[in-house]
């Protein structure tokens, strides 16, 4: 996940009902829009946080090692402070920067 984007509240933030379903004209439709966004994040997150950890795996670990390992520490907690994946897929969604579609509209 690229950190150079705009800063996403980690925050409650109230939102409008309204807004939610301008594009799609049915809140419904446009929560699992959000929905499915923001698990397509959370794994891209998870791949990218499991790849970054894999390099400090070891076979012969010890309880020396795991507990002073500091580099590994650190990339957790940067990952713990990123936004959670629904408040990014929000954010995307009501900036217009997901592309959704329902094939079920288009055949009518």
């Amino acid at each position: 996940m690229n950190t150079n984007k705009p800063a996403v509240p980690n925050t409650t933030v109230t939102r409008n009902v309204h807004d939610l379903d301008r594009t799609t004209d049915n809140l419904y439709e446009s929560l699992v829009v959000i929905a499915k966004r923001a698990n397509q994040i959370s794994n891209n997150v998870k791949e990218e946080l499991h790849g970054k950890l894999a390099e400090f795996a070891s076979s012969n670990d010890n309880l020396e090692e795991i507990f002073e390992n500091r580099e590994q520490i650190e990339i957790s907690k940067h990952y713990e402070r990123m936004p959670k994946p629904v408040l990014v897929a929000m954010d995307e969604f009501l900036n217009d920067k997901v592309y959704h579609r329902n094939p079920a509209k288009e055949q009518k």
